[in-house]
């Protein structure tokens, strides 16, 4: 007696669909199309998010490796008394008089250097500047390095900084980001409801080996961390360069934009657009009396001076603390009087952007600090351990030395058309404002049908009940 091999293969015959049974509940319906949608979109997703969490593990480790590494640049002994700002930037002018100042950000505590901030320098990257570090208590220059962003970002963490973000590729690189970064908040979604569909006894993860093991351990973690995943995917996206286009047009069209204090000499209030570039820092009253005036407003350290970008523009002094509390207190100074003419409290923002602000320096590590980069490390590793499992998992479906077949297509079939209608209107607005979720996903659908199709033509249709 032989017996005949169990089909392993896609194309392998499977009993006919089965019709919706009366009475059957929502979820049953749903479950073999969520299944097979989780399924492949980690298939698939998961060599982008494998990058983006293997390059976001080394940026939330930056922040710490920066200390180390620039530790001559960024501290200094500390001195008895600390030189006016004004003393300090002459000497960093003295030792690179060439660019332009576009900013100065005084020692923010005691055995920190001082920074001055150059633009126009050959051979810095024209959307970066030069800092030169000064002692604030002997005015030496301490060395120069490259910053990049808000964040002061040093070579070492611009470098990983871009490689997470675009991978050196520029703006066809930022694809990859926001790709991963769409799909990131479904798979997660996708994966508790299906962990918390299964009937507790499933869960258990003591005593099972083999594939039900590795169910259980990749299930479990990800129950555990998909809050954090849809959080990273959320704030990811709010810079990314399709959808986070359309978050900005909506905060826009709500009012709910960020402000920023006006920089137009003589007291024009208002939220216009901060001082620019200018060609230096002495301008009218000076630094010293600038910076006193934002002192007597409430702004202490840390700050940045942004000098007046033309003859009919203010200084503008604003705190940049992105830790917890936030600190992100604006004015502007008339360089002729030193008087403030306007004042932006980070308490006026409105709720968006605020929002907008804790989001994006929790995703970057920068609002708790050490704590925040230790989350965000973990995140990236649980990440990283959910893909490699989720794909044990598939080759545990095989047989030997191969990977199991994919879930059993036709699920969408299943499921009624007075819900599959709002779903594929769910598609179609996702396709418009998360384009490389939507696009993808109607993509799937259609070649998902077509698929279908062509095997029912051939009297081979694949779909059939699906199991995890």
């Amino acid at each position: 007696m032989t017996t005949t091999p169990t089909p392993t293969t896609d194309d392998a015959p499977s009993p006919p669909a089965p019709a919706p049974a009366q009475g059957r509940g929502a979820w049953s319906t749903l479950r073999p199309l969520v299944l097979r949608l989780h399924f492949h979109a980690g298939v698939l997703v998961a060599p982008f998010l494998l990058v983006a969490a293997l390059t976001g593990l080394l940026y939330a480790a930056s922040f710490q490796a920066e200390k180390i590494v620039y530790e001559h640049e960024l501290t200094v002994p500390v001195g008895d008394r600390e030189l006016p700002v004004s003393e300090q930037v002459a000497a960093a002018r003295a030792a690179r008089p060439d660019g332009e100042i576009t900013a100065v950000r005084p020692s923010p505590e005691p055995g920190a250097t001082t920074r001055v901030l150059l633009s126009g320098i050959p051979g810095v990257d024209p959307g970066h500047t030069l800092a030169v570090f000064v002692d604030p208590y002997t005015a030496k220059v301490r060395g120069e390095l490259e910053q990049y962003g808000s964040t002061g970002a040093l070579p070492l963490r611009t470098w990983i900084d871009e490689f997470h973000r675009d991978l050196h590729l520029g703006e066809p690189g930022r694809l990859y980001s926001e790709f991963a970064a769409s799909w990131l908040w479904v798979i997660a979604c996708g994966g508790l409801v299906l962990w918390f569909s299964r009937r507790r006894t499933q869960r258990k993860l003591r005593g099972t080996t083999g594939r039900r093991r590795t169910l259980g351990l990749h299930g479990g973690v990800g129950a555990w961390v998909a809050l954090g995943f849809v959080f990273l995917s959320a704030t990811g996206l709010t810079w990314s360069a399709y959808a986070g286009a359309h978050i900005g047009d909506l905060r826009t069209a709500l009012g709910q934009e960020t402000p920023a204090v006006s920089a137009a000499a003589g007291g024009h209030a208002g939220h216009g657009t901060a001082g620019g570039a200018g060609g230096d820092a002495a301008h009218g009253v000076g630094l010293d009396r600038v910076l006193a005036a934002a002192r007597a407003e409430g702004l202490d350290n840390p700050v940045e001076i942004v000098p007046p970008a033309d003859e009919g523009s203010a200084y503008v002094v604003q705190q940049i603390q992105r830790s917890w509390p936030t600190k992100q207190d604006a004015v502007a100074v008339d360089p002729a009087t030193g008087q403030v003419t306007d004042v932006l409290r980070f308490e006026d923002f409105p709720v968006l952007a605020k929002l907008t602000r804790w989001g994006i320096d929790l995703h970057t590590g920068s609002l708790f600090g050490l704590v925040n980069q230790i989350a965000l490390m973990l995140l990236a590793l649980c990440l990283i351990l959910l893909i490699l499992w989720g794909y044990r998992m598939w080759w545990q479906r095989g047989r030997g030395s191969a990977f199991g077949r994919p879930i059993p297509r036709g699920a969408w079939q299943q499921v009624p058309p007075q819900m599959l209608v709002p779903l594929l209107a769910l598609v179609a607005v996702l396709g418009y404002f998360v384009p490389l979720l939507g696009i993808p996903l109607a993509a799937f659908l259609a070649v998902d049908i077509v698929l279908g199709e062509i095997a029912h033509r051939r009297g081979r249709r694949t779909y059939g009940p699906a199991s995890r």
